[in-house]
């Protein structure tokens, strides 16, 4: 039985998910979460991995009644809530058509209501709270290291059982989290979003993670995996590639994001780039040279100048072009914060789903489930769906005057056409990010494999269905 509202206190952490904070009320109160959670009236069902659980990010969106029943089971104020959890005061349209006064509430995958969303640390918790449970809250990837307990918190939407890497043995994990402070502060003082800026040397640092098996020079990575690994990864050294890569490399990033924004170092690329009378970029370019060194690594430089169609390649371009005044009018080309679909990262849940299902038999449904998330899943199904019915209506456009029946045809056509390309570009995407090479996809869709490629990163597309898509739009 719950007591009256009230009589537990339980005080909402900062960034936490309102799902994870019920789960504490219900801790609270000695109650299991799903027994608290039948107070509220739910529009859909709880989200599920795919090999069945609940799944860990996922967060819950409440009316104004919704709301005002937890803050007093709470025993906390809504302005206290409000300012502590990111989806507080978030709405969902399934809401809207309950009773006034009933409270209702809505499952949603915390990744597409605020953000990414990681464990919390458990010690912090229980420091706060007097109870060591499970805390899920929205935290970028350069908030992640606990400095009082030396963890690293990892992404909670993965199907694996950790909330943790201890890196209380690698102290350049928390001076890097110190360092990036002022590297945000330098974006903002330049014009651009610390966000876009951590997410492109995310993006050249993870590319860089996916060649350093072959660099035999590269001894740092090595060291810092095993000892997030407990001192050897041994036989599972794949798994801890995945699950360790974001905290390995975070040194790394953010010596990379403080390099792209320094002016002299945009200089070097200039200088590089042959400035007045333009050249090919060298292999021995200063620039390249340099950011090898501010990453500890002197011999790094030709290895990054020769990786051409990487993100970083395409931060040079955008930033020559830009001292050039060439490129055209302002837009995706030319921005140099932009990453692209097939440089962003692969999440660790995607490539832990990759991983898991890898020996399963090429072009089975299940290998297709393992690798595309659920939501992108369910977005090209919607586009199919919407094709079809679209297809259907159609049919019944077969009377009235031609030049009326035509146009409406026609029109229905292209909207069709529309849904169709954007379910095939989307297609064509997770294939891409699951794993699959360019030029098999393109063989698939029967079209050059450099067409395709360009097509699929175009910036400032639109789907059928009226959605952007450009590289702020992560596909995993």
């Amino acid at each position: 039985m719950i007591h009256p509202p009230g009589h537990l206190r339980t005080a909402p952490l900062q960034g936490e998910t309102t799902s994870s904070l019920i789960c504490r009320v219900a801790s609270r109160y000695g109650l299991e979460a799903k027994v608290l959670r039948s107070c509220w009236h739910w529009c859909n069902p709880q989200p599920k991995r795919d090999g069945g659980g609940a799944r860990p990010d996922a967060d819950v969106l409440l009316n104004a009644a919704g709301r005002q029943l937890l803050a007093g089971l709470c025993g906390v104020r809504e302005d206290v809530l409000a300012r502590a959890l990111p989806s507080w005061g978030q709405e969902d349209a399934r809401l809207g058509v309950k009773e006034d006064g009933v409270p209702a509430a809505a499952w949603r995958i915390g990744g597409a209501v605020v953000g990414p969303a990681a464990f919390g640390c458990r010690l912090c918790a229980a420091r706060r709270t007097g109870t060591a449970v499970q805390v899920v809250r929205y935290a970028p990837r350069w908030d992640r290291v606990c400095v009082r307990h030396g963890r690293w918190l990892l992404d909670a939407d993965a199907d694996q059982p950790r909330e943790y890497l201890d890196v209380r043995h690698l102290p350049e994990m928390v001076g890097a989290q110190r360092r990036w402070t002022g590297v945000a502060r330098r974006a903002v003082r330049a014009g651009a979003e610390p966000e876009r800026v951590f997410a492109l040397a995310h993006a050249v640092v993870a590319r860089w993670w996916d060649h350093a098996l072959h660099w035999e020079r590269e001894t740092i990575w090595p060291r810092r995996l095993h000892q997030v690994a407990g001192g050897d990864a041994g036989s599972e050294f794949e798994w801890w590639r995945i699950v360790g890569r974001d905290a390995v490399v975070f040194p790394e990033v953010v010596a990379v994001a403080d390099a792209l924004l320094d002016p002299e170092m945009a200089e070097l690329v200039w200088v590089d780039s042959g400035a007045g009378r333009p050249r090919a970029l060298p292999a021995d370019g200063m620039f390249c040279r340099r950011l090898g060194e501010r990453v500890g690594r002197a011999w790094l430089g030709p290895l990054a100048a020769t990786d051409h169609g990487g993100p970083l390649i395409a931060w040079m371009g955008s930033v020559i072009r830009r001292r050039r005044g060439a490129g055209g009018p302002p837009g995706y080309a030319n921005d140099p914060w932009w990453v692209r679909q097939e440089h962003q990262p692969v999440t660790m849940a995607g490539q832990l789903r990759v991983l898991g299902k890898e020996k399963r038999a090429p072009g089975s449904g299940t290998m297709w489930r393992a690798v595309v998330p659920p939501e992108q899943r369910a977005r090209i199904i919607s586009l199919i769906d919407s094709a079809e019915e679209q297809l259907l209506q159609l049919r019944g456009v077969q009377s009235g005057p031609t030049a009326e029946v035509a146009r409406q045809l026609l029109r229905g056509l292209a909207h069709s056409a529309g849904l169709i390309e954007a379910a095939w570009k989307r297609t064509a995407v997770a294939a891409v990010n699951g794993g699959v090479p360019w030029e098999e996809v393109a063989r698939w869709a029967d079209m050059p494999a450099e067409a395709l490629r360009s097509m699929l990163t175009a910036g400032g597309q639109e789907d059928g269905g009226g959605e952007r898509r450009d590289g702020a739009s992560a596909v995993s």
